[in-house]
């Protein structure tokens, strides 16, 4: 997460899209709920986003698994983009890198954990217009962010 700052003599628009502020964490972050809630809890993000390149093992299992979690626990929206899954070359030994098959499965989530717009491993692009309106209602219906036990566990932002 990181916040825009304004043009020189221009004033600071926390949400000049009107979408909110947006979290960005990387592949391997989604498995950490902490940091989603960090950025949702402490930085109000409404969106968070996670490009990652889950592999053919861990990609089935975990990664719309991971998303709808991270949706849920923020009550927010998950936008994860995934790199196409592309056949191993004919002759490996000339690539200059080892293949890697990704997952693919670039998804969008909502706020209650569905899953609003998603693609197979094939080159696609995933477009959803968002309800940003349904942030707000899951956070009144279900306000787990005000009902934290913080007398018990604390969500606190490490050393910059």
């Amino acid at each position: 997460y990181f916040e825009v700052l304004p043009e020189e003599g221009g004033e600071k628009d926390d949400e000049p899209s009107g979408l909110g502020r947006i979290g960005v964490g990387i592949c391997y972050d989604i498995r950490f709920p902490e940091y989603a809630l960090l950025l949702t809890q402490m930085h109000q993000c409404k969106i968070l986003i996670y490009p990652g390149a889950f592999n053919l093992t861990t990609g089935p299992a975990h990664w719309e698994l991971l998303q709808r979690a991270r949706a849920v626990d923020g009550q927010c929206y998950v936008i994860t983009a995934s790199p196409a899954r592309m056949p191993p070359p004919e002759n490996e030994t000339t690539s200059k890198y080892p293949h890697y098959s990704a997952w693919g499965h670039s998804t969008i989530i909502s706020p209650w954990g569905e899953v609003v717009a998603t693609c197979d491993e094939k080159p696609n692009v995933v477009v959803a217009d968002l309800d940003m309106d349904k942030v707000e209602e899951m956070r009144m219906a279900i306000p787990t962010m005000g009902q934290k036990r913080n007398d018990l566990y604390r969500l606190v932002e490490g050393d910059k």
